[in-house]
Order: C-alpha cells, then sequence, then structure tokens
C-alpha cells in the first residue's frame, strides 16, 4: 500500500510556522514602535539668530579640530 500525497509538506510546514512566528513577532512590536509626540528633551537650546549665521566655536568644536591635527 502507499500511502496518499498530501499537498502539506514537511518545508510547508515549516515555512507556515516561520511565517505566523514572524507575524506574531511583527504584532507583538508595533504597539512599542508607536511614539508619543513629547517636548523636546534639551530646553536649554538658544533661540537660532535672526540673519543667520548660526556657527559657534565652542570647546566641543575646538576639541574636534584639536583632533583632526596630525
Amino acid at each position: 500500500m502507499s500511502q496518499p500525497h498530501s499537498k502539506l509538506s514537511r518545508r510547508t510546514l515549516f515555512a507556515g510556522a516561520a511565517t505566523a512566528g514572524a507575524a506574531a513577532a511583527a504584532v507583538a512590536l508595533i504597539p512599542s514602535a508607536v511614539v508619543e509626540p513629547t517636548a523636546p528633551a534639551v530646553s536649554g537650546l538658544k533661540p537660532p539668530p535672526e540673519r543667520g549665521g548660526g556657527y559657534q566655536l565652542t570647546e566641543r568644536v575646538k576639541q574636534y579640530y584639536r583632533s583632526t591635527l596630525i
């Protein structure tokens, strides 16, 4: 006696299980991906200059320039 051929093979079963697992993981992560708009984290920022020219030579910029010297 031979067994009847089923359209559901082992490969199809594992592919379906992997797809269902990926879908469940995606659904679990979606609620945490929604971020409520909040106030800016840094409130100590200076307002932008009225006539442009917002570049300032700060200690951080000077440190960067020193780090690029060979």
